[in-house]
């Protein structure tokens, strides 16, 4: 079969690869249909590895360089393994792409998000950039009748913005800002309105993501290009300060930005993924008694998210600017997006 190979920086290889076989028990075997480029692909493309293994194997999976890329997608299952019985030959899923030991103290807790032998599907272990997944049948979740494989293939990004509003939290009558229009910047922006908040004020630069930003609810939207973004956001808030931050971006200004708009004892929610180590203001941290809090990936937010999607109060479609061939994803999928940022939001394979 086909797959898109991560081999190193800008060496990303289309590649025969042997199909996976049977899956093992409690594992299955999926076709994909559609599977989105994600930030963290983009960067190990550019600036990986980093979080890929290329010299030691992965503690829980084996894993390591080269891979098959690729987390966030929808399939159909084709057969099933010995002990699942949750799930059938037909069923049409969208995985979670944590694998977890089941085992540490952070998995015995249900905070799989944080088990300290992660593996992350397309990272640390074999990803959905081909044209079949072996997968464990507990990462699967049934996409309900209504949602179209396209939009189940954005249920994976779109959880990390649920999970980053959960965990902050944002609560009804909140001040949000929202650094950065991407994906993740937009599935928080749309998060942070369903939850009720009275202002999602919106900082991106690219003319294009603005106008996303706009369509999806943002009732502000600040170019730091051509303003001070701190200023303004006070300014909307009666002086007060975000309730909320969640930054997701992942560098450095960006994160300085995290900390400037927030208000006394309101969060910083961090959501970016960072290349290289930052410098925050922690004086201003520790002054004004604000909090700084990580968000990874997601714990229990795939099945609330489609169900919000197969009712209209989250939105992927809107999202999606390009759907392309598997053949295709370094010149029409990574270069795209590396070169037409302003343009792009989210592309989409097929590997058929």
């Amino acid at each position: 079969m086909k797959a898109a190979m991560w081999y190193g920086q800008k060496d990303i290889r289309v590649v025969d690869v042997p199909e996976p076989s049977s899956p093992q028990e409690g594992w299955v075997k999926i076709k994909v249909e559609w599977a989105g480029i994600c930030g963290s692909d983009l960067h190990e493309y550019v600036a990986g590895p980093v979080f890929i293994p290329t010299t030691e194997p992965h503690p829980l999976t084996g894993a390591k360089a080269p891979l098959i890329l690729g987390h966030e997608f929808s399939g159909t299952i084709v057969e099933v393994g010995e002990g699942v019985t949750n799930l059938k030959v037909g069923d049409q899923v969208a995985p979670d792409a944590c694998q977890v030991c089941w085992e540490c103290y952070w998995c015995k807790r249900n905070e799989y998000n944080n088990c300290e032998k992660l593996a992350m599907t397309g990272l640390q272990t074999t990803g959905c950039f081909a044209e079949y997944i072996n997968l464990p049948a507990y990462t699967c979740f049934k996409i309900p009748e209504g949602l179209s494989m396209e939009e189940a293939a954005l249920v994976e990004p779109i959880s990390v913005g649920m999970h980053a509003v959960r965990i902050a939290p944002v609560v009804e009558g909140d001040n949000v800002v929202i650094i950065g229009a991407g994906t993740i910047g937009l599935s928080a922006l749309q998060n942070a309105k369903a939850a009720g908040a009275s202002q999602v004020i919106v900082v991106e630069m690219a003319k294009a993501r603005k106008e996303f930003a706009k369509k999806l609810g943002a009732t502000s939207i600040l170019d730091p290009n051509k303003e001070d973004v701190a200023a303004k956001v006070f300014e909307l808030t009666d002086n007060v300060g975000a309730d909320v931050t969640i930054e997701c971006v992942g560098n450095n200004s960006a994160a300085s930005m995290a900390i400037a708009t927030t208000r006394r004892a309101g969060t910083a929610v961090v959501c970016g993924v960072y290349e290289k180590p930052v410098t925050i203001d922690l004086l201003d941290v520790m002054f004004k008694s604000k909090k700084i809090q990580g968000s990874l990936g997601y714990n229990g937010e795939f099945a609330p998210v489609m169900k919000m999607l197969r009712d209209g109060r989250l939105q992927a479609k809107p999202m999606i600017t390009g759907r392309i061939k598997l053949d295709d994803i370094v010149e029409k999928g990574f270069k795209e997006l590396i070169e037409h940022k302003d343009e792009n939001i989210k592309i989409i394979i097929s590997p058929k």
